[in-house]
């Protein structure tokens, strides 16, 4: 593995894991009236595009990110409109 896989891993892991507290914190909290809903819808379909993107191309950092992005994303909208 060279180090721009290594760079792109570490940019993936920073960046999915951010979506971690808020998940938390919507999941604790039962509450996502601050999470702007076309946003979530926006993110989302972008994730998914980015996540195609990936798997064309064959790259691993580009699919992990965005595979698991979009899992803890989706999990948010779900939830906000669950509780809308």
């Amino acid at each position: 593995m060279n180090y721009i896989t290594l760079l792109g891993l570490a940019a993936a892991t920073l960046t999915t894991i951010s979506f971690l507290p808020q998940l938390l914190t919507v999941i604790k909290t039962k509450s996502t009236k601050d999470i702007s809903l076309a946003t979530f819808v926006i993110f989302c379909v972008g994730i998914f595009l980015w996540l195609m993107y990936g798997i064309a191309i064959k790259d691993a950092p580009v699919i992990a990110a965005n595979a698991v992005t979009f899992i803890l994303a989706g999990i948010i909208l779900f939830y906000k409109l669950k509780f809308k």
